[in-house]
């Protein structure tokens, strides 16, 4: 996901989507540790995306206030 995606996302659209991102990361988790992950590369570009969603929630929050 890029970061002009991101810029588009509303505030709910973000929590919502980084919810559902960290849940696929938890997945991922579980899969390396039964040695079932077939593409480990996945768990890099999740946190990334996490990362860039939270720092978009984090640029919002002081105009909302």
């Amino acid at each position: 996901m890029k970061m002009s995606e991101i810029k588009d996302l509303t505030p709910a659209e973000l929590v919502v989507k980084s919810r559902d991102l960290r849940q696929e990361l938890f997945q991922l988790r579980l899969q390396q540790a039964s040695s079932q992950l077939e593409h480990p590369a996945r768990m890099r570009l999740l946190r990334r995306d996490v990362a860039r969603l939270e720092t978009r929630l984090t640029q919002l929050r002081p105009k909302a206030a």
